[in-house]
């Protein structure tokens, strides 16, 4: 197995500027940074809305499993930190159409605040590419 440290960009002028990348990929294990709802034009997605902010920061975490060779059947973890808890329905809404048959584990965080306050979720995602699938 080869053990090469792959890093995957998503282009946001914060990777460099913080010293992070969107994803890493060692060996068969993928993990995704946490990601906000920002759009290709630099601004944020879906202003005020939980489910539309959730869906782009999963399209985003999507694409950052495929350009590391990794796709959302591999997903083993994700987390959803949101500003207000009290809205996880709406997250989980987005969450569960992209992993319903997938079924990672998941934590739900309430956190303070993002570094824009227009972000109302961020989500990570860890995966481990070419593992087998059973229900226990």
């Amino acid at each position: 197995m080869e053990n090469v440290r792959r890093i995957v960009s998503s282009g946001s002028p914060l990777e460099p500027r913080i010293g992070f990348s969107r994803a890493v990929r060692t060996g068969p294990y993928v993990v995704v940074a946490g990601t906000a709802p920002i759009g290709e034009d630099g601004s944020t997605v879906g202003p005020g809305d939980v489910y539309a902010q959730t869906v782009r920061c999963l399209d985003i975490a999507e694409r950052a499993l495929r350009d590391a060779g990794a796709s959302v059947g591999d997903v083993v973890r994700t987390r959803l930190l949101l500003t207000d808890v009290t809205r996880w329905e709406e997250a989980a809404r987005a969450h569960g159409e992209r992993f319903a048959a997938v079924r990672p584990a998941c934590t739900v965080v309430e956190v303070s605040r993002f570094i824009d306050p227009a972000w109302l979720v961020e989500v990570e995602a860890d995966a481990v590419i070419g593992r087998e699938t059973a229900d226990l």
